[in-house]
């Protein structure tokens, strides 16, 4: 799916969506079949036949009920998953969502017009806010050409929720703000936010209706870098978004109780376009090695991020980037379709700004202050010391796999996606004796308000392929039909999730159909080998493509024994971000990136000698 200005100007961005399908309930014999072929890694022969049980009394009891329920609700919803899914997958979840939900990675800008140098911080942000601005136009203008999967429109709903959107923490369940308007729709707020050593300003990015201009964006941030300069850092009220849901919500029940400016404030960062954090890390990183920025990116300075708003662009004072975003409002993929437009922009011109130079008379940045007593103090405190701990824990590796990329692997008629999901399982496999329950995200855009669906990579045959290889007495030919059933298998399941016939959202409607009635929690869901295969959000490779761009995003693992595992894959490399926790002694995020190296050679022998 491309991304760029609409050469038809009578295509505009969000013409289509009155026109998608809406989201389709699959059968329920189909979802339970799949469901039974995919657990089947994980479970003894005994074990797999109480499963075989379990799901046949549920199609023909409950699960049957269930499902003709889910049926009438799609009826009169064009999209049957969206608000259970938005409540359940973020605006319900209570651990710190900072860390553990967000994703954020690092800008490639290094690789062309940028490499890290000293001093270049504040002019360079100057540039990549103004191309960011032009990004926020192109879609309040409807200008953005629609994506599409081949020449089928998908869902564009997602570009909405970009800009000038914000989760806000409730006691018991969050709620997202979404400020955005079109040119047609109305006024748009268009104010940025600058946080830079724990203190928070903002300012207006029009004068007279039009966006400013790098120069006149640098005069703003130049303003705020003076304020702080030599001046004690500020009371970090953004720490308290790295906080434990519940914990935050309260605390910023008490912030507005002890002033009605707080509120304003909190308004005023809600509202707002994005937010800036000029940032003063250093996190060298090279086009082979991306490991300290995107480290930084995930678990940076928390009084310099405002971790509830949808999109944060990280400055760094050695002038690279890196991002951090909610998850709640959209798919990382949009996010990617914004960076690789500004890093295209700014390659075209060099990371330079050729227009005029002048400088409009605007407002300066005027600082939001809170009124903060020694309550919000000690819980600032606190936030920083959970978030501390916790980022301490994490294990970053972000590195390229350079010996080869999207060109070879097309070249033996393999599909690139796949190729990569099978290495990571021989990966896998190889570290801990075991196969490794996956999600792979698969994108269900092309259905109204469409998100995601799980694409569950361990099959049968992968696992089989992967004991094969490790057969010394099983011949290269039977190796290679077993990575051609292993590449088949994994192509049909994702293209099958893609056009809504995936499972995994289809039995979580049914439980949530339960839960809404009070039923009793269906045996299905508490069979310990609905867990084991990853059921109920117990993955232990979590992974995303995050595209075929120089784009990178990293998240956090699912599980505390697991991984998160993001991977761009060009044409000449593929760069990967896995993560881990240091605290589990089983995991290492580092032994995983050089295994799933040695697998990637393994396949491209194995494809190359077998002539595939």
């Amino acid at each position: 799916m491309s991304t760029q200005e609409s050469e038809c100007a009578s295509e505009r961005t969000f013409q289509h969506q009155v026109a998608l399908s809406p989201l389709p309930v699959p059968s329920l014999e189909g979802s339970l079949d799949k469901y039974l072929d995919a657990v089947r890694p994980f479970a003894s022969e005994e074990d797999y036949q109480a499963t075989v049980d379990i799901v046949r009394k549920f199609k023909d009891g409950v699960g049957q009920e269930l499902h003709q329920k889910l049926l009438q609700r799609a009826k009169t919803k064009r999209n049957w998953l969206e608000e259970w899914w938005l409540d359940a997958a973020y605006l319900e979840v209570r651990i710190p969502s900072q860390l553990n939900v967000n994703f954020g990675g690092p800008a490639p800008y290094l690789e062309h017009c940028w490499p890290p140098t000293e001093g270049t911080q504040l002019q360079r942000t100057s540039v990549s806010m103004w191309h960011t601005l032009q990004y926020w136009d192109l879609i309040r203008t409807e200008r953005l050409a629609p994506q599409k999967a081949g020449n089928i429109a998908v869902d564009m709903d997602q570009y909405r929720m970009m800009f000038c959107t914000c989760k806000v923490p409730g006691v018991n369940k969050d709620t997202l703000f979404n400020y955005f308007k079109t040119e047609s729709e109305g006024p748009c707020p268009s104010h940025v936010v600058v946080i830079c050593r724990g203190r928070i300003f903002t300012f207006d990015t029009l004068c007279d209706g039009q966006i400013l201009t790098p120069p006149e964006l640098l005069r703003q941030l130049n303003y705020v870098k003076e304020c702080c300069e030599g001046e004690p850092e500020g009371d970090g009220v953004a720490a308290l978004t790295s906080e434990e849901r519940t914990r935050w919500a309260k605390a910023r029940e008490h912030l507005i109780s002890i002033d009605p400016a707080n509120k304003m404030i909190l308004e005023t960062i809600q509202s707002s376009l994005f937010v800036v954090s000029l940032d003063d890390a250093k996190p060298y990183s090279t086009a082979e090695n991306y490991t300290n920025m995107t480290l930084e990116a995930l678990t940076g300075d928390p009084t310099n991020r405002w971790g509830d708003k949808s999109y944060t662009s990280i400055s760094f004072s050695d002038g690279t980037f890196g991002s951090n975003c909610d998850h709640a409002p959209y798919d990382g993929m949009v996010l990617v379709s914004m960076c690789f437009y500004v890093d295209q922009q700014l390659k075209a011109t060099q990371g330079k700004w050729t227009g005029p130079d002048t400088v409009r008379p605007t407002p300066l940045p005027e600082e939001l202050l809170f009124t903060v007593d020694n309550k919000v103090k000690s819980d600032i405190s606190h936030a920083k010391r959970h978030y501390l701990e916790t980022t301490q824990n994490l294990q970053v590796v972000c590195k390229a796999f350079t010996s080869f990329g999207k060109a070879a692997v097309k070249q033996r008629k393999l599909h690139p996606d796949a190729f990569v999901q099978l290495a990571m399982q021989f990966a896998y496999y190889r570290m801990h004796g075991r196969p490794g329950s996956c999600y792979e995200t698969a994108t269900t855009r092309r259905f109204y308000h469409g998100r995601t669906e799980t694409m569950r990579p361990c099959t049968q045959e992968a696992v089989h392929w992967c004991q094969a290889m490790l057969d010394p007495t099983c011949s290269i030919d039977a190796r290679r039909r077993a990575l051609l059933l292993a590449f088949n298998k994994h192509n049909t399941l994702m293209a099958e999730a893609q056009n809504g016939k995936g499972f995994d959202r289809h039995l979580f409607g049914l439980y949530m159909i339960a839960k809404e009635e009070g039923r009793p929690t269906p045996d299905l869901f508490m069979d310990p080998v609905y867990a084991e295969s990853g059921g109920g959000g117990n993955f232990v490779l979590s992974s995303s493509l995050a595209g075929y761009t120089t784009v990178l995003g990293a998240v956090a693992p699912m599980v505390h024994h697991g991984y998160g595992v993001f991977y761009s894959i060009r044409d000449d490399r593929i760069v990967v971000c896995i993560t881990a926790w240091k605290s589990d002694p089983q995991t290492d995020a580092e032994s995983l990136f050089q295994n799933l190296c040695s697998s990637l050679h393994d396949i491209l022998q194995l494809a190359t000698t077998s002539q595939l």
